[in-house]
């Protein structure tokens, strides 16, 4: 298997972590928070996509073909890796959660929607830098 590059993975984690880091160190309801909050929300959307792109590669050897993968949905994608044994069953439903929360920013870009996001950027940043092993790992 060839080994898939997780450098941009790797990049966008670390912009979500130093968000994170800047938003717990300003004062909630300031301009610099919500600063810190929208460029959070945007590294959680991009960190999230890229992790559905490359886990899509790492499980395209357990297909008959390319074409099969790539009419997975986002949530078919980290299923099948539980059926492989790459997440687990809780990791999985996390992420599905993670992936809902992604679809609403399509709808609301709201105060209430940035601070539900901002609950989950703890565990969302562990689950990353896993799925992050995950790929690399042959």
């Amino acid at each position: 298997m060839s080994e898939i590059n997780t450098e941009y993975l790797q990049r966008c984690i670390e912009t979500l972590q130093m968000s994170y880091d800047f938003i717990k160190n300003s004062t909630k309801g300031s301009i610099e928070y919500e600063v810190y909050r929208n460029s959070l929300v945007k590294a959680f959307e991009i960190t999230l996509e890229q992790s559905g792109k490359l886990l899509r590669k790492k499980i395209t050897p357990f297909f008959a073909s390319k074409k099969d993968t790539d009419r997975l949905t986002f949530k078919d994608v980290f299923r099948f890796a539980n059926k492989y044994s790459l997440l687990t069953e809780d990791e999985v439903q996390r992420w599905l959660k993670y992936r809902d929360n992604r679809n609403n920013t399509a709808h609301d870009y709201g105060q209430a929607f940035a601070e539900e996001t901002l609950s989950l950027i703890e565990k969302f940043l562990l689950d990353a830098k896993n799925l992050k092993q995950v790929i690399d790992n042959d």
